[in-house]
C-alpha cells in the first residue's frame, strides 16, 4: 500500500493527502486554492493538442534562449560553486569499466567521475517553502536546499499572486519571504538566515557553508547573481491552478533550471523540487527511472507529461497553464 502524507499546516490547508496509486513510496498531493478567483480556477488540466515530449539534447541551447541562459549563468560568477555541489562532496577519476553501466557517472576519454557525498538525516516529508525567484533572500535558502540535497515543496509567491502570498499572511502574520514550514517538526519561520541555520542543524552537519555565512556580503552577491535575469520570476501571470503540484528535478546553480523555475513562479505553479546538485544520490534515482540524467526534468501528474529540455518545458508550461487575456 502506498504511503500517506499527513500535511496539516496552520489555517486552511492547501494540499490534501491521499493514498498514492503509483510506486509504493510515492505520495500524491492535491492543491486547493485559498481564494475564489476567476484568474486562478482549479480545473482539469490537459496537455496542448498533439503534444509530444522532445528527446533530450545534452549541452545544447535552443537559439532563441541563448541570451536567457547566458544571463542566468552570471550567478555562477558571483556565487562560485555554491549550490553546485552537495554537502561532503568528493570525487575520484576511475577507468570507465569500474563503473557499472546501470550507474550514473559523468564520463570522458575512457574515464568516469566517481562522486560521493555525506548527507545528514533525510526529512520524511518535503520541506515547504513560500518564496519567489528574484528575491536574494529566497535564493540563499534555495542554495542551502541544494547543498543539503533536500526535496522541497515550493509555493511560488510572485507579486500580485492571488493564492499563496495571502496564505503566508494567514500563517505567519505578514507577507515576508522566504517563509518555511517543516511538516516533520511543526516548525515554521521567516528570515533566510534563521531558515538556513535550522535546516543545517536538522538535516545537515550543523555548519553553515562559508559562502552563506558572510552576512551582508552574501546578500549582496546573491543580488548580483540575479542581474542577468533582473525581475524574472517576480510578477504573476494569470494562470490555471493545477490540481496537483508539478515535480521538477533541478538544482539552483544550473542556468537551465533557473529559467524554468522563473516560469513556474510567474505562473504560481506549486512544485516539488527534487534537488540534485553534483554528488546527489538522486542523480542515480533519475538515471534508473528514465535511463538518462539531465536537468531540468519535469513530471506533470496533472497531464502525465514527462520531459527534458528547458526551452520546451517553458513552452509547455505556458501553453498548458497560462490564461489568455
Amino acid at each position: 500500500m502506498a504511503g500517506v502524507l499527513n500535511f496539516t499546516p496552520p489555517s486552511t490547508p492547501m494540499l490534501r493527502p491521499v493514498l498514492s496509486r503509483r510506486r509504493s513510496n510515492d505520495r500524491v498531493f492535491f492543491v486547493k486554492s485559498t481564494v475564489n478567483s476567476s484568474d486562478s480556477p482549479l480545473t482539469t488540466i490537459s496537455a496542448p493538442p498533439n503534444f509530444k515530449a522532445p528527446q533530450p539534447k545534452p549541452f545544447s541551447v535552443r537559439p532563441d534562449k541563448i541570451f536567457d541562459i547566458l544571463g542566468a549563468s552570471l550567478a555562477l560568477l558571483f556565487r562560485l560553486t555554491t549550490s553546485v555541489l552537495v554537502s561532503g562532496y568528493s570525487v575520484t577519476i576511475v577507468p570507465e569499466n569500474e563503473i557499472p553501466s546501470d550507474q550514473y557517472a559523468l564520463g570522458f576519454a575512457g574515464y568516469k567521475l566517481k562522486e560521493t557525498s555525506k548527507l545528514g538525516p533525510r526529512p520524511e516529508k518535503p520541506i515547504e517553502i513560500y518564496e519567489f525567484e528574484s528575491c536574494p533572500f529566497c535564493r540563499k535558502v534555495r542554495e542551502i536546499v541544494a547543498v543539503l540535497d533536500l526535496d522541497v515543496l515550493y509555493y511560488p509567491c510572485p507579486r500580485n499572486g492571488p493564492n499563496f502570498r495571502p496564505k503566508v499572511s494567514e500563517m505567519g502574520g505578514k507577507q515576508q519571504f522566504p517563509y518555511m514550514v517543516d511538516p516533520n517538526s511543526g516548525i515554521s519561520m521567516y528570515e533566510s538566515d534563521d531558515i538556513i541555520k535550522y535546516l543545517v542543524g536538522k538535516y545537515g552537519d550543523g555548519n553553515v557553508p562559508f559562502s552563506l555565512s558572510l552576512g551582508l556580503l552574501t546578500t549582496l552577491t546573491e543580488g548580483f547573481a540575479m542581474i542577468g535575469r533582473m525581475g524574472k520570476g517576480s510578477s504573476y501571470t494569470p494562470s490555471k491552478l493545477p490540481p496537483q503540484p508539478l515535480e521538477i528535478w533541478a538544482y539552483e546553480a544550473s542556468p537551465f533550471c533557473k529559467v524554468v523555475r522563473e516560469v513556474l513562479v510567474e505562473l504560481e505553479l506549486p512544485h516539488i523540487l527534487h534537488s540534485c546538485a553534483r554528488g546527489s544520490p538522486k542523480r542515480q534515482t533519475l538515471y534508473q527511472r528514465v535511463g538518462h540524467f539531465q536537468v531540468p526534468y519535469l513530471e506533470d501528474p496533472n497531464t502525465g507529461v514527462q520531459m527534458f529540455e528547458s526551452a520546451d518545458i517553458i513552452d509547455y508550461l505556458r501553453a498548458t497553464y497560462a490564461l489568455t487575456v
